[in-house]
């Protein structure tokens, strides 16, 4: 294989912007992603006029860079629509980082939107069966996760209390995020008597459905703190896929987070240990183990017990999902942009009651499809480079 040649540190995130959280009655998916990408860039002295790259994924419009483009009034000089489902967005960003490096573009926008909530009122999948599965009237995508799960319980014994822990650190997490749409108490107890929707995935095993826009704008490192005081450098980065549909899986209890986290850390020149906060894609409670596992923060096996007493959450050792997550912050359809603001904003310092001290390396992952496509980025303040 080539050796791979990242652009380490030469693009960061100098601005990011969320908007339309929670219920945005009476906005379009891509109303919503434009006016959380003004907003970032609105908070850097930048226009639209300056975008010159522009990467976009709406769940509604498959020429969504046109979309934007002609609603924003520019002419970039690049597009990028690539679509892997929830990691496409982290995909974006190592494209902007190698457009970036070369001359390609000089402003990288990367931006999502979703009126989910307001516009269908439940979580909308792209995903088909086969004809192989279409008989089994397998639930998308819970059912897909459900059978990742089980398969999980039944080879490493795995507790509900344990994917118990990872919803009730998320609900805490939100609980420090005044934009988050779930912020009411969740108790263990309350999460054990929660409703189950596929068995052994409970209500509150499932991300949110809810409305809501994200944007992140990306600059070479040598102008970002013109714009910035503390940009977010973009280490290293990768993603890994194998299969589509679940059933399609190697092995139901490893994803390629197994390849994307090990290539994106071996970029920045770090181990997971030496991370300061993590942003997973927690679609679903069983992913934020099994990615725990992937990306080497625990052995394989071990992640049920990794997160129980409170490690994950708020004062505990590893901060994970600090914004609460898909579980509790937002799911707009796809959540992959959202861990890159939140891993920005805890870079510069910005994230209120919920920020991490001293927080200079941050991980964010996203997920695409059923345990499909997996993107992994490292991201460091300028103590890093």
């Amino acid at each position: 294989m080539t050796q791979e040649r990242f652009p380490r540190g030469k693009a960061a995130i100098v601005s990011s912007a969320t908007y339309g959280i929670g219920e945005a009655p009476g906005y379009s998916s891509l109303e919503l992603a434009a006016t959380a990408s003004l907003r970032a860039l609105q908070a850097i002295g930048l226009t639209a006029a300056d975008v010159d790259g522009l990467f976009i994924g709406l769940p509604d419009d498959y020429l969504s860079g046109l979309s934007l483009t002609e609603y924003l009034g520019i002419a970039p000089r690049l597009t990028d629509n690539n679509r892997t489902g929830g990691s496409a967005f982290l995909t974006h960003a190592i494209h902007a980082a190698l457009a970036l490096e070369a001359g390609l573009c000089d402003v990288a926008l990367i931006a999502y939107g979703s009126n989910q909530r307001t516009a269908a009122g439940k979580l909308v999948s792209s995903l088909r069966p086969s004809p192989y599965e279409g008989p089994y009237k397998l639930p998308r995508p819970v059912g897909a996760y459900a059978l990742a799960a089980s398969r999980y319980i039944a080879q490493y014994g795995l507790q509900r209390e344990q994917l118990g822990a990872v919803a009730v650190a998320a609900r805490q997490w939100a609980q420090k995020n005044p934009d988050a749409f779930m912020r009411d108490p969740l108790t263990l107890e309350a999460y054990l008597q929660a409703r189950m929707v596929a068995d052994p995935l409970s209500v509150r095993d499932c991300c949110l459905v809810t409305d809501g826009a994200a944007a992140v704008v990306m600059v070479r490192a040598d102008r970002a703190k013109d714009l910035t005081v503390r940009p977010a450098y973009l280490l290293g980065g990768a993603a890994a896929t194998w299969h589509k549909d679940i059933t399609s899986m190697p092995d139901l209890t490893v994803t390629a987070a197994s390849l994307s986290g090990p290539r994106a850390m071996a970029h920045a020149g770090v181990k997971p240990a030496d991370i300061d906060v993590v942003e997973l894609y927690d679609a679903f409670t069983i992913n934020t183990i099994l990615f725990l596992e992937d990306l080497g923060f625990c052995k394989k096996g071990e992640g049920g017990a990794f997160v129980e007493n409170g490690r994950i959450a708020p004062g505990g050792e590893l901060p994970v999902n600090t914004n609460g997550g898909g579980l509790s912050c937002v799911h707009p359809g796809m959540y992959g942009l959202f861990t890159m603001v939140e891993a920005a904003q805890q870079l510069a310092g910005t994230a209120g009651e919920r920020q991490i001290a001293n927080a200079k390396l941050a991980l964010a992952h996203g997920n695409g499809g059923e345990l499909s496509s997996q993107a992994t980025l490292v991201l460091g303040t300028e103590e890093t480079l």
